[in-house]
């Protein structure tokens, strides 16, 4: 790739500024640092870099868009923006003349566990694409201390260590002091009066100083860098009690700072009781109110203190889900009690600004907090929601003969909590869902009532992904080919993957895809090897399933498959393509369920990977400590992507996307986005399983679906699995698996695994028979990327610019 930023005139500025920064940064030639040093000086270089580009591709007065998201997975930075600008084979080229690699730097970068999945994972994609596209646009979140947390299987459990991605310094953030900002909680609500003007002021209580620290977003092209702003909660003053400690109590003279600082100690805290719940809603509210008195102070410093009913010409907040939801309610507090704004005025202002996109299709988990709780931590935000409440309800159209349902269904506040999608959704201009299926379901159910309200409000976002990552910096092999064949154009406009549909009988192309995927396979089994110790066989195909650990997402189903396949070679003498499954992810700390199937899912790994009967011919493995930064050896690697929540659940997925770019043949129900995967490639060139979502919806509406029928009606294959749960088949590693089998079969297998388990294993077979045909199985391999250049996060970015924030380009 050409250099064609500028940042370097060629190798020699390069290696000349490099070294400079060595000895700048830490004090020593280039020859005495150690690989992480030689990293962090070369971060530092490409960060400052990117604070230059940011100051030249600012425009005064262009309308910016704030994105709000409690998670932000970033993954490494150093091989992407080193490919943004343009520079990374130039750098390659001059560390080689310098006696070092990039790849190696590359690996010592550490991968901030800002998010639990996909949302944090989309979040950082459209941070991404914003800048690719010259969108202004700034993310708004926490800086954690601690990410997630970091997994380790033990005896085959998931066992959590302290992700201390902190540790060695973040040579990409730059702590802005002169940007902090005072958070309140708590205290009492005063009313003042001035000329018949009404306000508030909250007294006493516990202030709390956030301190941004913002990172660089460059876009390819280096046509705009934006910052994503992190959050810190530090004191606002130094309440260190002298006398506790002159006292020996230590503890005590320390804890309100730890107080304080627990609040960007870690992401989720477990809320299981009364303090965790505390805490995060203490985390929500300080990143919602630090953001917005940050922007409405740039905005009257751009602006004028007398502008503020034009706020919406000029700045988009969007809200990712309900953990930012205050953002409306808080805008209001901070125009109507500071800056003097009428309360009604105040109302419109933030329903024109504010935008909210859902993620969920089930209403269990739709955020909800107790009133009391809520009103205690945040008394003048809850009068303010208090108050939007009475007038929604007072306001509320009395027709029909269900309308009471429907108020009940879409009041804030109802049976003693303050529910946040319906604050969402009141306090927003515009609501969007993340894949066409599941914009229809929120439409039809979830937020039905809302929808018939205000169906104007509503809208479908289909969700995206950075190709320029997940393909351009994660699968050098596949990538280099692409660019060979079509130019680099693809980096700049995804869609330019539609041209190797020319290449999809040329058998010359598709032995080199092979090849390509076939490096990509044995990069992976040299990480699988260093990090588990297994031995893959590189021959074999990779089926993966790689995401968050859920029981919609059932990778229960895809254990099931595994353990009837190794029965059948047992009792049968069945023969299966030869086939490595691969998983990966983390569960919640507190989610059982889940951590009892990887729990599974190492067992069953046990006992097949130390068969001799099947294991050169069948093999399991599960990657530790899913994160983007084996994502990306993870991704160019996998033939099979299984995609197999029970439909209708899923909101859109992204792995899919990521899989498919990589030439991965989709495995899955008809969920989510694979439904427009599925349009896209066309039924040939996907397997699709199932139950449809209208079909699962009439099995739990009817009530009349028993697990104990399905397991009854195939004692032989479903029934034997199912025993082997508790039967000691599985327990030589870590114990039976008795919890798992009484989700099935006493709480009647609420994602309809044992339903949907034929329909599954058959079309796993019936796409593997195709294997052996490696000339077609590349070809729709091929025919899957070409199709990819739709899931580039650029385009969805387009869309949320053009029809939700209003910019005009």
């Amino acid at each position: 790739m050409q250099n064609k930023t500028g940042i370097f005139k060629d190798k020699q500025d390069f290696v000349e500024q490099y070294r400079d920064r060595c000895k700048t940064q830490l004090g020593k030639e280039f020859e005495d640092l150690n690989e992480h040093e030689r990293f962090f000086c070369l971060a530092k270089l490409i960060a400052d870099k990117a604070r230059q580009t940011g100051l030249k591709t600012h425009v005064k007065g262009e309308k910016r868009v704030y994105y709000f998201s409690l998670e932000f997975l970033l993954g490494p930075l150093l091989d992407n923006y080193l490919l943004n600008y343009g520079v990374r084979d130039l750098v390659d080229e001059a560390l080689k003349d310098m006696g070092d690699d990039l790849e190696t730097l590359c690996r010592q970068e550490a991968d901030p566990g800002l998010g639990n999945g996909g949302l944090g994972r989309l979040a950082a994609c459209f941070l991404d694409s914003m800048a690719h596209e010259g969108i202004a646009g700034n993310g708004n979140g926490m800086r954690y201390q601690y990410g997630l947390f970091r997994q380790e299987i033990v005896g085959g459990r998931q066992v959590e260590r302290t992700d201390d991605w902190l540790s060695h310094g973040y040579p990409w953030e730059s702590r802005k002091n002169e940007s902090a900002v005072i958070v309140q909680f708590g205290g009492q609500v005063v009313r003042h009066e001035d000329n018949g003007y009404f306000w508030f002021t909250q007294e006493g209580g516990e202030f709390v100083k956030a301190v941004p620290y913002d990172v660089p977003i460059v876009g390819y092209g280096a046509k705009k860098v934006n910052e994503l702003r992190l959050w810190k909660a530090e004191p606002s003053k130094d309440n260190f009690d002298l006398d506790a400690f002159n006292a020996g109590d230590y503890t005590k003279a320390f804890a309100f700072r730890a107080n304080v600082q627990a609040i960007s100690t870690i992401l989720y805290p477990n809320d299981a009781g009364e303090h965790g719940r505390l805490l995060r809603l203490k985390q929500e509210y300080l990143f919602v109110s630090a953001g917005l008195q940050s922007i409405l102070r740039t905005y009257e410093r751009e602006y004028g203190a007398d502008r503020w009913s034009e706020l919406a010409e000029h700045v988009s907040i969007h809200t990712n889900d309900t953990h930012p939801a205050m953002c409306g309610p808080e805008l209001m507090r901070i125009l109507v009690d500071e800056k003097r704004v009428d309360f009604d005025e105040a109302f419109r202002i933030a329903r024109a600004t504010c935008s909210y996109t859902n993620h969920t299709v089930m209403p269990e988990a739709l955020e909800k907090w107790p009133i009391s709780t809520f009103r205690n931590l945040l008394p003048r935000l809850y009068m303010i929601i208090e108050e939007i409440d009475r007038r929604y309800r007072d306001g509320f159209p009395r027709t029909g003969s269900n309308w009471s349902d429907a108020l009940k269904n879409t009041a804030i506040l109802w049976d003693g909590q303050v529910r946040m999608a319906n604050l969402s959704v009141i306090f927003s201009h515009s609501v969007n869902g993340v894949s066409a299926l599941h914009t229809k379901i929120i439409e039809d159910s979830v937020l039905h009532d809302f929808y018939k309200l205000t169906p104007e409000k509503f809208n479908n976002k289909t969700n995206g992904v950075s190709h320029r990552r997940f393909l351009g910096n994660a699968n050098r092999a596949l990538s280099g080919l692409i660019t060979q064949a079509i130019g680099d154009k693809w980096y700049d406009d995804a869609m330019e993957l539609e041209k190797l549909a020319a290449f999809e009988g040329d058998d010359g192309f598709l032995e080199d895809f092979a090849k390509a995927k076939q490096t990509e396979k044995e990069r992976l089994a040299r990480y699988v090897k260093e990090v588990t110790g297994e031995v893959i066989d590189t021959s074999t195909v990779f089926d993966t399933q790689v995401k968050r650990f859920h029981a919609y997402k059932r990778q229960l189903l895809n254990v099931f498959k595994v353990l009837d396949i190794y029965n059948r070679m047992i009792n049968e003498g069945f023969e299966p393509q030869p086939t490595t499954f691969v998983f990966s992810g983390k569960a919640a700390q507190s989610y059982t369920f889940a951590k009892e199937v990887i729990r599974l899912i190492n067992s069953v790994a046990d006992v097949i990977n130390n068969d001799p009967r099947v294991s050169d011919r069948i093999k399991v493995v599960f990657i530790p400590n899913f994160a983007v930064s084996n994502a990306q050896i993870i991704y160019p690697a996998t033939e099979v992507s299984e995609q197999i929540s029970t439909a209708g659940t899923e909101a859109s997925g992204t792995s899919n996307m990521k899989f498919m770019m990589n030439g991965a043949i989709t495995l899955g129900t008809y969920d989510g986005s694979n439904v427009e995967i599925c349009d896209l490639v066309g039924e040939e060139n996907i397997k699709i399983f199932g139950l449809r979502a209208n079909e699962v919806e009439a099995i739990k509406e009817g009530g009349r679906y028993f697990a104990w029928n399905e397991y009854n009606a195939d004692r032989a294959r479903l029934g034997r699995v199912v025993d082997m749960l508790v039967d000691g088949s599985l327990a030589h590693l870590s114990g039976n698996f008795e919890s798992v089998h009484d989700e099935l079969m006493v709480n009647n297998d609420q994602y309809l695994v044992l339903k949907d388990f034929h329909g599954y294993v058959q079309a796993w077979e019936e796409l593997m028979s195709g294997y052996d045909n490696r000339r077609l199985w590349n070809r729709m391999a091929l025919h899957n990327t070409a199709k990819a250049g739709y899931f580039s996060s650029d385009r969805t970015i387009r869309s949320y610019a053009e029809d939700i924030w209003h910019i005009g380009k």
